[in-house]
């Protein structure tokens, strides 16, 4: 089947080279490049590398509603339009283009997290189970049927784990749906009324730990952060991104937690622990400014005489 494919991030990537071993992917519309990352270099998208690589033609696009756009999908004659973390709306002259209509990869749990950032906001609100469903588009934001939804524990994943975990799964049905909706057999499901919420874009600092957070929540936004939306903090008068964290809940660090306020940190037993609003919290992984990433361990250990120091920690 020929098929359009429409996405930016790595996930997008992920489930086009799913797309592109199954079916014959006749063009990629992406976002242009951008400052990504370090450096303030301009870079192709995820989608634009694997589109590339695999010798596929790519628009760069912001938006499709002009006539020119129109213009250049409907030269592709797409059987189907694939849709994953695009980033880009669809207007209804590109919906109405591909025969068998224009499905979307979207990562939760429809209808629960419609919107844009549905992975990072079901890790910062405790979710057990989050999820792929294979959406037909309309108009609406994520508001089409379904005809496959699988379930996926979270169970402890930070956000990289999760969404290519997610994106694997995502390129396998969507392929199958693909086949189901060109052979008849698609069964679509509406969504209901019932659980509706969204998942608004990461606003800059929003995942900046404070002391006032719990400490459940103080982990959850580390395991919800990424290089674009870090969780920061300052510990010790020093700056840093945190990558991975724990609560302490073993009997040996909750004991050397045991004299710590909300604001305080400790470095004991080659571990940092940090006092929250209702609990202690352990750094694993950091990133100081300017610096590589590192265990904790090993930044602890650059800070002069830190042992015999009244440690405090604060938003960055």
């Amino acid at each position: 089947m020929r098929a359009v494919f429409m996405g930016t991030p790595a996930l997008a990537a992920t489930i086009l080279k799913g797309l592109a071993e199954a079916h014959d992917v006749v063009g990629v519309v992406t976002r242009p490049d951008a400052v990504r990352g370090r450096g303030n270099k301009t870079v192709p998208s995820p989608v634009k590398d694997a589109a590339l690589g695999i010798g596929i033609p790519v628009l760069e696009r912001t938006s499709l509603r002009d006539a020119d756009s129109v213009k250049a999908i409907k030269e592709l004659k797409p059987d189907v339009i694939c849709v994953a973390a695009c980033g880009i709306i669809l207007p209804a002259e590109v919906l109405d283009i591909p025969t068998y209509g224009c499905l979307n990869v979207h990562t939760s749990l429809l209808p629960r997290w419609r919107g844009a950032a549905p992975i990072e906001r079901s890790i910062l609100e405790g979710d057990e189970l989050s999820g792929v469903c294979i959406m037909r588009m309309e108009e609406g934001l994520d508001t089409g049927d379904y005809c496959k939804r699988v379930e996926v524990p979270i169970d402890g994943m930070y956000v990289d784990e999760l969404s290519e975990t997610l994106a694997l799964i995502g390129a396998e049905q969507l392929v199958e749906a693909i086949g189901d909706v060109a052979s008849g057999a698609v069964v679509w499901t509406s969504q209901g009324e019932d659980g509706i919420t969204y998942a608004e874009k990461i606003k800059k600092g929003e995942l900046a730990l404070d002391p006032s957070d719990g400490a459940a929540r103080a982990v959850a936004k580390v395991r919800a952060s990424s290089a674009a939306h870090p969780a920061r903090v300052e510990v010790a008068k020093r700056t840093l991104a945190v990558e991975r964290a724990a609560l302490v809940e073993d009997p040996q660090g909750v004991a050397l937690c045991g004299d710590l306020v909300a604001g305080e940190a400790k470095f004991a037993a080659k571990r940092l622990f940090l006092k929250a609003a209702d609990g202690a919290f352990e750094l694993l992984n950091v990133k100081p400014d300017g610096k590589k990433s590192m265990d904790a361990r090993s930044f602890a250990g650059g800070i002069q005489g830190i042992k015999n120091m009244r440690l405090t920690w604060g938003r960055a």
